[in-house]
């Protein structure tokens, strides 16, 4: 019975598996929550264009009083101003290159003028349009026939499905390099947070990991759920710390490599949870004594910006302590003695966010990251092909790299293909990169 009443609360079950979702709590009487914003909530205004940005400006001008008729004369105060943006009737530009032929009567043969490297490259779509393709495909999750569609019918450009797809993997090479770049340092991070989820290809089962660092993020899309995905992205003598929840692949890494590990505290927490459902009143009174031992544990982490570091130590240190106490003080029931088996193996890897400060308490850095691939799934259903695949593996990298450095997703695609296409060196995902 209690096994049947995990939900996302209290175990790492999604909240897609919730049977029953628990209601919003209740207002108090006679009070009903109004539309639109809420009472202090702060009043946000879109910035004006600048006058650079403006194309053309208009004058409304008056000769004469609209209510009496009489004379008027202009005020000092500048005027008000209504700016309105608006989208050119065609707003694609149409450029045909024309190759001029020549014959050479020395050698018989017919020539025609060369075309610049850039423009063969790029073909039928330019540059920022094939940018634009890409972004609405990965960022927006827009399938093949709704970029067709929207093409076809508002820029008006009529365009092919097999034509997209050319267009998106001329993007997934380009941005190959800047991929296998950031593949290639992840071994050398100080903290990698880790977290696996679901993919299809064709049908067949996959798994998407993320691997999130400091200042880049890393997607790769494997048959397998195991250890051996972590040897060969993180390599077997990885010397950094990588932040998890508590599956069975994480325990066999660092069981097999010798790696040093920081488990989430957020998954013990549902764990713990979930005990204090046990229809036994040993086992709940041992779950809620760990839940309050918890939270006295965050209540210390919360205060970290107005304690000073050594008593912050310090105080952590002391929590930390109680809590082990308190966990491996388990009744003679097997899931308590389970809960109590993993403080008692793991009790470092528990708490070596206290003593390294890079270290989080959870693994929600990578949960926010992966956030964005599940909803992509939902709507995309997966991929087809193993070219698929790479081309969501190095766009989801972009996309969440982009966003971890705060730089435009948009703008890095547009520059890269542009270099590309030029023959110049494509922009770097790192934040020290050109």
């Amino acid at each position: 019975m209690a096994r049947l009443s995990k939900n996302s609360s209290n175990s790492s079950k999604p909240l897609s598996r919730d049977i029953v979702k628990p209601p919003p709590p209740p207002l108090p009487p006679g009070e009903k929550r109004s539309i639109g914003g809420q009472k202090g909530h702060l009043r946000h205004e879109r910035e004006l264009f600048t006058p650079a940005q403006i194309n053309r400006v208009v004058d409304y001008q008056m000769d004469c009083c609209p209510d009496c008729g009489g004379r008027v004369r202009p005020l000092k105060q500048p005027p008000r101003k209504l700016q309105q943006v608006e989208i050119p009737e065609f707003p694609v530009e149409v450029v045909e290159h024309r190759r001029q032929g020549y014959f050479c009567p020395r050698c018989q043969k017919v020539h025609y003028a060369p075309l610049s490297p850039e423009i063969q490259r790029s073909g039928l779509v330019g540059p920022r349009l094939t940018a634009w393709v890409a972004y609405l495909k990965g960022s927006c999750h827009c399938s093949f026939s709704t970029i067709r569609k929207f093409c076809c019918e508002v820029l008006p450009l009529p365009i092919s499905r097999g034509q997209l797809a050319k267009v998106l993997q001329k993007v997934s090479t380009v941005v190959a390099e800047s991929h296998g770049a950031l593949q290639q340092m992840l071994p050398g991070q100080a903290v990698v947070n880790t977290d696996e989820t679901g993919h299809k290809t064709n049908g067949q089962p996959h798994w998407t990991w993320c691997f999130r660092a400091e200042f880049f993020t890393l997607f790769r899309i494997d048959r397998a759920r195991g250890s051996q995905v972590l040897r060969a992205v993180l390599g077997e003598d990885f010397a950094g710390t990588p932040a998890c929840d508590y599956f069975s692949a994480y325990h066999k890494y660092r069981k097999e490599c010798g790696i040093s590990m920081q488990f989430c505290l957020a998954h013990l927490i549902r764990d713990v949870k979930f005990l204090a459902t046990w229809p036994e009143a040993a086992i709940v009174a041992y779950g809620q004594r760990l839940l309050e031992a918890l939270r006295q544990l965050f209540h210390i982490l919360h205060q970290r910006e107005m304690m000073e570091p050594p008593v912050f130590q310090q105080a952590l240190e002391k929590t930390r302590d109680d809590m082990l106490i308190v966990g491996l003080d388990a009744p003679e029931h097997k899931p308590a003695q389970n809960m109590a088996g993993r403080f008692r193996q793991n009790r470092e890897s528990y708490f070596r966010f206290i003593t390294t400060p890079s270290l989080e308490s959870t693994n929600n850095l990578a949960e926010q990251a992966i956030r964005f691939v599940v909803l992509d799934r939902h709507v995309t259903q997966g991929t087809r092909s193993e070219r698929g695949q790479k081309w969501s593996e190095r766009i989801w990298t972009a996309i969440a790299t982009c966003a971890q450095q705060q730089r435009s997703v948009f703008e890095f695609l547009q520059q890269t293909i542009s270099n590309h296409f030029a023959g110049k060196p494509t922009p770097s995902l790192l934040p020290s990169g050109p």
